[in-house]
């Protein structure tokens, strides 16, 4: 699950792919896609908060007291996971705003510098999660929780989707352990590649996946769909977006796709309908929900200003997504359907990750953002 909050320096010029320009600001270096005055992509942030609620739902059910037939649509309706579709495009999102916010610098500065992007993710992402770590820890220690030596190794090192083993408190850890690896590894490669030739590194992971997936499957199932190598495609493909936005919308076909909610709901149709079979799902039917979700990222970006980007863009939604990652990191440890705690009953469960969710945003998160600034000038040298 992405921790994105960084925006954008470059205003946009959406009057280019023929839109309309509301919020945006015209410039000379623009990006390909809307963005709005306080430099955010409009949509995203709404589009997250739907992400975590299907992680919530996926999670909820089962749980003490929640409604069983809800728990019998979620968990045993046979097409989708909640939790992992939320999952999946909260990858997609951060692979777009990853790459886009190195684009935005090389557009600016004529450089990436890995030194700055490394110092910003680390202030954006250590603290809450090792925060989360340590309460984690703790807990287990007076014996509120059950965490094992090793659940505590991966989870210090960002290795917990190697980690088949896992307890349930840090199981969810396994997506930010990819993010992270994903965040080491794609500015590198972007440098190293330059900007026309990273699209061809993208290409390559999303043909590449499928294959780690059936072969994982075969030799390691417990990775499958948490190891980075079957899953950085979905990240891959919001990176691939990115790049080649702009050229993309040259081409009706993919435009017409992007315009219509009808063929974005048949893609994620048809990928749901080749889950149904073990080798259809680990070859076609996750590449596809990426596919679709790329689509929707799309959809949801460059109609803001329709019935349902209005909705994604409300002030409540709004800061419900800015909160995701927060979120993210407490909802698993009391929406546990394993135990019969009072903790974990909904809706005390729900209310009790909200509560550390914005603890943690607040005492967290936003004042280690506010002091980055000053980090980044007494360690980059930069204003």
């Amino acid at each position: 699950m992405p921790a994105v909050t960084d925006t954008f320096d470059i205003p946009a010029e959406p009057a280019a792919l023929g839109l309309e320009s509301g919020k945006s600001v015209p410039s000379e270096r623009a990006t390909p896609w809307p963005v709005l005055h306080d430099g955010r992509i409009p949509s995203l942030d709404g589009l997250r908060a739907v992400s975590i609620a299907a992680v919530l739902l996926g999670h909820m059910a089962g749980t003490t007291n929640f409604p069983p037939f809800l728990t019998g649509l979620v968990l045993h309706n046979g097409w989708v996971d909640l939790a992992n579709l939320g999952v999946r495009v909260f990858f997609v999102i951060s692979g777009f705003l990853i790459t886009g916010i190195l684009m935005s610098e090389h557009r600016r500065r004529g450089r990436i510098s890995l030194r700055h992007f490394y110092l910003r993710r680390t202030m954006r992402i250590f603290p809450a999660y090792y925060a989360f770590l340590a309460t984690a820890v703790v807990a287990t220690i007076v014996g509120v929780f059950s965490l094992t030596a090793n659940d505590v190794a991966h989870a210090l090192t960002y290795t917990t989707n190697y980690d088949a083993d896992r307890s349930w408190q840090v199981g969810h850890l396994w997506s930010l352990a990819v993010e992270e690896q994903f965040y080491l590894l794609w500015p590198l490669t972007i440098v190293l590649l330059g900007l026309a030739r990273a699209p061809w590194a993208a290409i390559g992971v999303v043909l590449v996946a499928p294959l780690f997936r059936a072969l994982e499957y075969r030799l390691v199932p417990g990775w499958v769909g948490n190891s980075f190598e079957t899953t950085a495609d979905a990240i891959a493909i919001g990176c691939l977006l990115a790049l080649s936005f702009g050229s993309l919308m040259r081409f009706r076909g993919f435009r017409m796709a992007v315009d219509s909610k009808l063929v974005i709901a048949a893609v994620f149709a048809v990928a749901l309908i080749l889950g149904r079979w073990g080798v259809t799902n680990l070859l076609l039917s996750v590449s596809l929900l990426n596919v679709a979700a790329a689509l929707l990222v799309a959809h949801v970006v460059l109609h803001w200003k329709g019935i349902t980007g209005r909705f994604l863009n409300l002030r409540p939604i709004v800061f419900i997504g800015v909160l995701s990652y927060s979120i993210y990191l407490w909802q698993q440890v009391f929406l546990d359907r394993h135990t019969d705690s009072l903790l974990t009953a909904f809706p005390v469960n729900i209310g009790l990750a909200a509560f550390f969710a914005l603890a943690s945003y607040y005492l967290v998160e936003r004042p280690f953002l506010r002091i980055r600034p000053r980090v980044e000038a007494r360690v980059l040298g930069t204003r």
